[in-house]
């Protein structure tokens, strides 16, 4: 069979693009996973709680946090060190505006996506 003969029988499901930013210099330092890891500490108010939650490894969310920071040159997270009453973490104003930019660029790019898409979909379905 060639073309679309014969083809009829099956459904057609929508077609979407879908488009993951990682930011990158030697190696990759923020991308979805280190976003949602600072929202969830935002949330939480703790690094253990999010990676928790995120079923990451608290060794794992230290690495990235710490290679993002590293990388980015700037502290995104304020971190008060446990005690009688434990410790907690939040987000430091530049860590906020790293999650801000970082998800408009997100929406962006998926809009531009599916302005592509609208554009070449005649050939991908």
């Amino acid at each position: 069979m060639s073309g679309k003969q014969g083809m009829d029988s099956i459904p057609k499901r929508p077609t979407y693009a879908r488009i993951k930013l990682t930011l990158h210099t030697q190696e990759r330092f923020f991308g979805p996973g280190i976003c949602e890891l600072l929202e969830k500490i935002q949330q939480t108010g703790s690094i253990q709680a999010a990676s928790k939650e995120m079923e990451m490894s608290y060794t794992k969310a230290w690495k990235i946090l710490n290679r993002a920071e590293k990388e980015m040159n700037r502290n995104l997270i304020t971190r008060v060190n446990g005690g009688k009453n434990g410790g907690s973490s939040t987000l430091t104003e530049e860590g906020l505006q790293a999650v801000r930019d970082y998800r408009e660029m997100e929406a962006k790019l998926s809009e531009e996506a599916d302005e592509l898409l609208r554009k070449y979909e005649s050939s991908f379905t």
